[in-house]
């Protein structure tokens, strides 16, 4: 980023305020004076007046619509991959994951904190889903599902799920086992052909349109950290 930008981002002054300190020769870059246009980087060391400034960019918090096709890794060589798709100017990743085939909300973030109480409440907290399959279903196919379902490595938790048609379902879980919802229904002879997350705890995916992301609602990032402690 540059320089003065740096400054903002940290809260410490104006760009413009920035650039006469810059200019009035009391910013160093590592061990040089630095000047208008400079560029650092999160391994540079800045200071002003022989004080050293220690970068922190500001918490980023987003709700994404993750099309189909995009894959929920942070390894930029890796073609689709959601931090390309987001382009979001701060470094950011994915809480949790959204598999490639699937579509629907995921959160974003520089806030290691967060994440890690989020996976750590993973058997917790609610994730909704609408799911297609590719045949007609039953009763006995939403009992064995809200039941739990043997998926080879794991026995599913119970979770509640009810149908929207012929063919399709919304289902509530509380864990997030790889591919979870697909490996149920093939265990119980189905084919998922559409799924969507609409719920992460109390964000909703809503009308957001695919591929978009926005901040999440400050009162709604409150409740959703107070649901975490």
């Amino acid at each position: 980023m540059r320089i003065n930008r740096f400054f903002t981002d940290l809260g410490y002054c104006s760009r413009r305020e920035a650039d006469k300190l810059i200019e009035g020769k009391r910013v160093r870059i590592n061990d040089r004076l630095a000047v208008l246009g400079d560029q650092v980087s999160e391994t540079d060391q800045v200071f002003v007046d022989g004080k050293h400034l220690q970068y922190s960019p500001p918490k980023v918090y987003i709700m994404y619509h993750k099309p189909i096709g995009i894959t929920c890794t942070t390894e930029r060589q890796i073609s689709g991959n959601i931090i390309d798709a987001v382009n979001h100017p701060l470094r950011i990743f994915p809480i949790g994951r959204l598999d490639k085939d699937s579509s629907g909300l995921i959160l974003l973030t520089n806030d290691g904190d967060i994440v890690n109480r989020i996976l750590r409440a993973e058997f917790e907290h609610e994730k909704e889903y609408i799911v297609e399959v590719d045949k007609s279903f039953n009763q006995e196919f939403l009992f064995k599902m809200s039941r739990g379902v043997d998926i080879g490595d794991h026995v599913t938790l119970p979770c509640t799920i009810k149908s929207l048609g012929l063919r399709s379902f919304s289902i509530i879980l509380t864990e997030g086992k790889n591919r979870q919802i697909r490996r149920m229904c093939e265990t119980l002879g189905y084919e998922v052909r559409k799924l969507q997350r609409i719920r992460i705890m109390n964000l909703l995916l809503a009308d957001m349109k695919a591929g978009h992301w926005k901040d999440i609602p400050s009162e709604k990032l409150q409740e959703l950290k107070g649901n975490l402690t």
